[in-house]
């Protein structure tokens, strides 16, 4: 399992089993023997954005772990109540202190092995102030030649940037999905 198995009804914190539920299922899932209700778990998102100013990239160095002092763009996980376009604008407020227009979708990563889905926007800057937040070392704008590349915190980050680059020099942005293993 990825994270820690259930181990405890939610509706009436009886004692769970893992099986396969009666209901038609097929996959093992945490079932309450008392109550009959059905822990399913799923997936955490991840959003963010690609935010541009000019030919620059912001980039922010993470205060935390995992992967603390290594940069990424701003992302976290998606919040309760709000869409992902929120999340990605809130995670970039929180993260860097940046305020930006959301562009498009830009890529939506599968990261099966930790169940994830990392999702990232375009954004344009709306302004150079950057104004780090507690998760933030430090918030920067990074042309394509000096992004630190062997120092970025993860791999959907790197796949992301480098399509980036690719489409810009193409001139046409386009949706990008896959698998990050």
């Amino acid at each position: 399992m990825l994270r820690s198995p259930i181990r405890f009804c939610r509706a009436c914190a009886a004692a769970v089993e893992h099986r396969i539920p009666d209901d038609g299922d097929t996959r093992v899932r945490a079932v309450c023997p008392a109550c009959g209700t059905i822990h399913y778990e799923n997936p955490l998102n991840v959003v963010g954005t690609v935010p541009v100013w000019g030919e620059r990239v912001l980039l922010c160095r993470r205060a935390i772990e995992p992967r603390r002092g290594l940069w990424t763009l701003p992302a976290g996980f998606m919040e309760l109540g709000e869409t992902t376009e929120q999340g990605a604008l809130r995670e970039t407020r929180e993260e860097a202190g940046a305020d930006v227009a959301l562009e498009g979708l830009f890529t939506l990563l599968n990261v099966a092995r930790v169940g994830q889905v990392h999702i990232y926007y375009r954004a344009r800057l709306l302004s150079e102030h950057l104004a780090p937040g507690p998760e933030t070392l430090e918030a920067r704008l990074f042309a394509e030649h000096e992004i630190p590349w062997d120092e970025l915190a993860f791999r959907t980050v790197h796949e992301t940037l480098r399509r980036y680059f690719d489409d810009r020099r193409r001139g046409c942005f386009g949706v990008h999905t896959g698998n990050i293993g």
